[in-house]
């Protein structure tokens, strides 16, 4: 099943026909889109991998407590079409009409490709059921009616190692721009503080500021494209230091040659901001 390629219409999600890869599914789920950095429960030594995608809490702070659920087929999932959970992921929408909250990055899954959100959704009804069980996530802000209108097809850029390809892998594949762009009232500033960093994580592990990823002199200019594939794979810094989470470095260490040169590629074309 994991080298079948096939076509199927999803009318209900808004989408054309779209070919669906297990494995490619399985390589966006794992490696750059790393699902379960927020979805994997995690113990002393990392991720549960024999839970996987069983459901975890993601952050908590005075704005929310957010539980990513589990989304394995031993969930609720399991009882939604794949429209509807290909539109939970892209639009945000759950099958009763209401609404996923932050930070589930639902302004940058918008752009997913047709072909890409479905072979996810593929692969997710693949993994081995869990019976890990979470709380309902809680908000103390008031959530939007939605994320927009309903999403149309959508296209991938050319896969290769460029960076306008590495544009659609760091925002609506591994949603980097939603991390590392400064915060306002109503979540990141895309349009004004893009890359500028600035957003306090939360964890076992302390606080960790997300940094500022611009060409700016704040950012990434001083460093070079070796060492930039070896914090965002490794986690390491130049100087030899640990990086912390929640940065998803095992993750990515699982994307390939192009498109890692090609996230760094588009990383270089973010305009220069200074940290906020």
């Amino acid at each position: 099943m994991r080298n079948v390629i096939a076509s199927l219409a999803i009318c209900a999600a808004g989408m054309a026909a779209a070919e669906i890869s297990v494995e490619r599914g399985e390589y966006l789920v794992r490696g750059p889109a790393g699902c379960g950095n927020c979805h994997t429960p995690k113990g002393p030594t990392g991720p549960d991998k024999a839970n996987e995608m069983g459901g975890f809490l993601v952050e908590k702070n005075e704005f929310f407590e957010a539980w990513a659920p589990n989304i394995t087929p031993g969930s609720r999932i399991a009882d939604w079409s794949d429209a509807e959970l290909a539109r939970a992921i892209r639009e945000g929408i759950r099958p009763d009409g209401s609404l996923i909250g932050p930070p589930m990055p639902i302004g940058l899954y918008r752009g997913l490709s047709d072909d890409d959100l479905t072979s996810m959704v593929a692969f997710l009804r693949t993994l081995p059921p869990s019976a890990n069980e979470t709380p309902a996530s809680t908000y103390n802000i008031p959530l939007p009616p939605n994320y927009g209108p309903p999403v149309e097809s959508v296209s991938a850029p050319e896969k290769g190692p460029t960076a306008e390809y590495g544009a659609y892998l760091a925002g609506p594949v591994a949603h980097c721009t939603e991390c590392h762009t400064t915060f306002g009232p109503q979540g990141p500033m895309l349009d004004t503080h893009l890359g500028a960093g600035g957003y306090a994580f939360h964890g076992p592990w302390g606080i960790t500021i997300a940094p500022n990823i611009t060409s700016h002199e704040d950012g990434l200019a001083g460093y070079s494209d070796d060492e930039l594939k070896t914090m965002i794979t490794l986690g390491i810094r130049p100087d030899g230091s640990q990086m912390n989470p929640p940065m998803g470095y095992h993750h990515y260490a699982l994307m390939t040659p192009d498109d890692l040169e090609a996230v760094v590629r588009y990383l270089r074309t973010i305009p220069p901001l200074p940290d906020p």
